[in-house]
């Protein structure tokens, strides 16, 4: 299992939101780029961030720090956070990143979806964000009525290969991962890989995940635990490996 920590920008800095919401944020530093070179040196074999302004706005706001993000780290980098158009994903990838992260769209506008596969293929992601089974959108602030495992299968079907699957009630919260929900959407998704994201805090939360044993369960995405000291980016790959 390959572990990415995060990077979520907010006014130019790194930081993490509880449950996704952008009154409930806590500062872990100014430089982005410094906080990729760090991931690096630490071990991080991939990276991903989060253009937090860009998902409320629904257009990226951080473009230049993302460029030098992926410029410091210099690995693969994934990058979400407001990819709701062609030339937001174009910038994105041509800046060097491995993966565009479709989000909101992915639900709202198939077409977009289906364009973004034909031009780019596998280096598009989806990033599906649940709260108690059902999609959210525009940077988590509504809650649909399709579920999360329906928007999985559907894009699976489409030609998806990557799904980020968020679980907002655990997302910064440090209680560990859905087992439960994840195992459902890599169920639903058999021929997409599925990176876990929300709550994973602890070497015993990627051990839960792989005892899963669902073989496309190919990553998780650690944050707070890291940035809080709770663990480490090595204590967390080697229960990954």
């Amino acid at each position: 299992m390959v572990i990415l920590p995060a990077i979520d920008l907010k006014d130019g800095k790194c930081v993490r939101l509880r449950q996704g919401r952008a009154d409930d944020v806590t500062v872990y530093g100014d430089d982005p780029a410094a906080q990729a070179r760090d991931w690096r040196e630490q071990g991080g074999e991939e990276l991903h961030v989060v253009d937090l302004d860009g998902a409320f706005a629904g257009a990226p706001k951080h473009a230049e720090t993302i460029a030098r993000i992926i410029e410091a780290f210099g690995g693969p980098v994934e990058v979400g956070g407001g990819l709701r158009d062609p030339e937001s994903l174009r910038a994105v990838l041509e800046a060097g990143a491995k993966r565009a992260i479709i989000g909101s769209a992915a639900l709202e506008d198939p077409a977009f979806l289906s364009e973004a596969l034909e031009l780019y293929g596998d280096k598009i992601a989806v990033g599906i964000d649940a709260r108690d089974g059902f999609v959210q959108t525009k940077g988590w602030v509504e809650t649909t009525k399709v579920k999360a495992t329906e928007l999985a299968a559907a894009v699976a079907k489409a030609g998806v290969k990557t799904i980020i699957y968020t679980d907002t009630a655990t997302d910064g919260m440090l209680g560990g991962p859905n087992l439960t929900q994840m195992a459902a959407i890599c169920d639903a998704a058999p021929t997409c890989q599925i990176t876990a994201s929300g709550g994973v805090s602890s070497p015993f939360d990627i051990e839960n995940l792989k005892a899963l044993e669902r073989s496309n369960l190919r990553a998780a995405i650690v944050g707070k635990a890291l940035y809080d000291g709770r663990t480490t980016l090595k204590e967390i790959k080697r229960a990954a490996l």
